[in-house]
């Protein structure tokens, strides 16, 4: 029983009994630097917001009432023409990063505010265009298309979050690139119009590695600046500073720096910091950072970066004392268990059965890799009932060379893995696949460097076809390859006698333990007969800012003279089952 061998399960957030226990990750799967709110006047809701890289909707809300059942409520990047550039970002490790949430009430009116960046990661670190950095809003978190278009602003840095003084003046504050600048900047800013004041820097840090992700905080008279340090990885941490004497500084360190951290430790969440601290509605205060379920190794986490939340005691007058993170944790009490009608995404730990009826919009937490390209993705066009069609795309998963894609676009759309061991089960029409290398499949995906995927390929075959042209005979081919930092050899193995174009195939994606993927196929209607043709480790995948994506491709593999659209396929039978969480 993998309860009692290979880890602690947790269970779903919904069964959870005791009042104060709860969980973590409380967003699992690729949600990092995770920004949260409470806000008394919407009903007493929690709303946090998350980075999204290249992934298209971008920077997912969620929603909860409790602390403990968080829904996607929207996603505040949802139309592809309030950040066109994004369809040509560069490097796997560009996009958006480090949303701030804030929100504002005036004159009985308020206003939902996120400042953030649009990184090119491929630009020189001293270049200014590297960073583009925004600020976006809404009065209505619940609906996607009310954020509005972006109010650019000039700052050479990143993590930008907006601070409001008492009398109405707002500040932002950002992180240069610390090997360039230094590190921790502050100005006012106009968010009409984007306009800045001077840039000051008001603190650096203790002096660990890349200073970034500040937020600013007014307490008992006191101005708390916190920060990120150490990088991203095993020496992540928080630190902190303060200042009496106006936001300006000069600020003073805690004497207990860091904060919070699982650095040097042989915890199983690893990697802790980029957090957010907010009150709930008993005045308790709590901290929001990432982690990776990684281990002292940090080896194995293809799910990426993720959102947990600890209790943070904070007195008057006094520094916060931080609980550190594990995944079982006793807080404060909780807020009676809750749910959230509004919004339109599911629970983060929600099974999926998605069928696709007519008229019904492409889900919400489904996302694209960067920008797609139009009328790529149809939801039960007419002579597909029921069905997500897919038009092909020239470049495959990985593209030209593992970072540039040149803006084609890529077929591809998947949700999240949201769960240490899940079974993914997709029902695939493959029937229009004609020339060599049209290819059809699942996969999963963490950026374009780094993703695994079972096709059903047409290439060439010494023996005759009945999809063949004049110059080369044709056959359907089951392939797994992948790619990663280690070799991974091509599997390629023939239909088996009992399976032709014409059938029904069911492709799944299977992690029945946490460190490995197998990927099988077989017909719809016949599932004893499914085979496995291929498994990939977790650590294969385990890489970067970002998490892992599952979901069905399409693509002509860059074939000369093809272009997008060659070919559609038809998907339906989406299903995704959780099957548990590994926390300890």
């Amino acid at each position: 029983m993998i309860l009692g061998v290979l880890a602690i399960l947790a269970v779903s957030a919904t069964a959870l009994a005791a009042n104060s226990t709860y969980t973590n990750p409380i967003l699992p799967g690729f949600h990092p630097d995770p920004s949260c709110i409470f806000v008394p006047s919407w009903n007493k809701t929690y709303f946090c917001a998350s980075s999204s890289f290249n992934a298209f909707p971008g920077i997912p809300i969620h929603a909860s009432r409790d602390l403990q059942n968080w829904k996607l409520i929207g996603n505040a990047l949802s139309r592809p023409e309030m950040l066109p550039a994004l369809a040509t970002t560069n490097r796997s490790t560009s996009g958006i990063w480090a949303p701030t949430l804030r929100y504002r009430e005036e004159k009985s009116k308020g206003r939902f505010w996120i400042s953030t960046t649009l990184v090119f990661d491929d630009l020189p670190k001293d270049n200014v265009s590297r960073w583009d950095n925004f600020v976006i809003s809404t009065d209505n978190p619940y609906d996607s298309t009310s954020w509005t278009d972006p109010v650019h602003f000039k700052f050479g840095g990143y993590d930008t979050s907006l601070f409001w003084e008492d009398n109405g003046q707002v500040y932002v504050v950002g992180s240069h690139e610390y090997e360039v600048w230094p590190g921790i900047q502050l100005a006012t800013i106009d968010l009409q119009n984007g306009k800045t004041g001077p840039w000051s820097n008001p603190w650096n840090g203790t002096g660990a590695l890349a200073p970034e992700g500040p937020h600013i905080y007014k307490k008992d008279g006191f101005y708390y600046l916190m920060l990120a340090e150490g990088g991203t990885g095993l020496g992540h941490m928080v630190t902190m500073a303060r200042s009496r004497h106006g936001i300006q500084g000069p600020y003073e360190p805690a004497p207990q720096n860091p904060l919070l951290t699982n650095a040097n430790t042989t915890a199983f969440f690893q990697t802790v910091g980029h957090a957010d601290l907010f009150q709930d509605a008993r005045g308790n205060w709590w901290a929001v950072a990432l982690s990776t379920r990684s281990g002292p190794e940090f080896l194995n986490y293809p799910m990426g970066r993720e959102t947990v939340l600890t209790p943070v005691t904070w007195n008057q007058g006094d520094w916060p004392i931080f609980t550190n993170v594990s995944g079982t944790e006793n807080g404060w009490e909780l807020p009676p268990q809750t749910l959230v009608p509004e919004g339109k995404g599911p629970y983060v730990d929600s099974p999926d059965h998605l069928t696709f009826p007519p008229g019904s919009p492409i889900p919400e937490h489904l996302v694209h890799w960067r920008l797609p390209t139009p009328d790529t993705y149809l939801v039960s066009p007419p002579g597909y009932y029921n069905s997500l069609v897919l038009r092909s795309s020239v470049l495959n998963l990985t593209g030209y060379d593992g970072y540039y894609t040149g803006g084609k676009g890529q077929t591809f759309i998947g949700r999240r893995q949201t769960d240490n061991l899940f079974t993914y089960i997709l029902d695939v029409n493959a029937s229009s696949l004609r020339e060599e290398e049209d290819e059809v499949g699942v996969s999963v995906f963490l950026v374009q460097r780094y993703h695994f995927e079972l096709g059903i390929v047409l290439l060439s075959s010494s023996s005759s076809s009945s999809y063949s042209d004049s110059s080369v005979s044709l056959k359907p081919h089951f392939r797994f390859r992948g790619i990663s930092n280690t070799s991974v050899p091509d599997t390629v193995v023939p239909f088996p006698s009992f399976i032709s174009l014409d059938t029904a195939i069911t492709m799944e994606i299977k992690a029945f333990n946490w460190t490995h993927y197998f990927f099988s196929a077989g017909p719809r209607d016949q599932r004893h007969l499914m085979q496995t043709y291929g498994y990939a480790r977790g650590e294969q995948i385990s890489w970067g800012f970002t998490g892992t994506l599952v979901g069905p491709y399409a693509t002509t593999n860059g074939r000369n003279g093809s272009a997008n659209g060659a070919f559609s396929v038809s998907v339906g039978n989406w299903t995704y089952i959780p099957q548990g969480q590994v926390i300890n």
